[in-house]
């Protein structure tokens, strides 16, 4: 590169002011205590000016999908760091799981931190993008229809671009 084209280019990024940060983030699981920590990452990274994609693949398609995202639950079974610490054993008693969720959506109201209705909501105004992942979509037959909307459908070679050009990545 010559003298004048660096001069220019250095110009050209002057004027431009600083690069925004951006934020990738994977989100692939689609329980109620998984939803949570993508969107407050990206809400949060949002409201300090940063530009924020999340990657939902495989069951975090779930957090998007328009009937299921309101009824995602919290599994007891398996699951020894849950609002209900019991042994596996009684996790798989029926109940468990709506008892779980129960106690996780009181804690997170106590808390007044937003549903994950809101938070989808939140990060939408934002500018959040949401990246459905095209393969995890075509094997477990979800459809376009199927998401909420303003999602934006993609491969994961089109989310690696994207991830590749972000100060942080996540997979949460």
């Amino acid at each position: 590169m010559t003298d004048l084209a660096r001069s220019l280019a250095n110009i050209s990024q002057a004027e431009a002011g600083p690069k925004r940060k951006r934020l990738a983030l994977v989100a692939s699981k689609g329980t109620l205590d998984a939803a949570y920590p993508p969107l407050i990452l990206a809400t949060t990274a949002a409201s300090l000016g940063w530009e924020v994609g999340i990657y939902f693949t495989f069951y975090g398609l779930d957090i998007l999908h328009k009937d299921r995202y309101q009824k995602l639950k919290m599994a007891s079974l398996a699951n020894p760091a849950g609002p209900i610490r019991l042994p596996n054993l009684i996790g798989a008693i029926p109940g468990a799981t709506a008892a779980a969720t129960k106690v996780m959506k009181r804690w997170m109201k106590r808390s007044r931190m937003p549903d994950v209705t809101e938070f989808i909501e939140m990060a939408q105004g934002l500018d959040v993008t949401f990246f459905a992942c095209a393969t995890t979509m075509g094997v477990m037959g979800v459809e376009e229809g199927d998401l909420i909307a303003g999602c934006d459908i993609a491969g994961a070679a089109r989310f690696l671009d994207y991830a590749a050009d972000a100060d942080v990545q996540l997979f949460v």
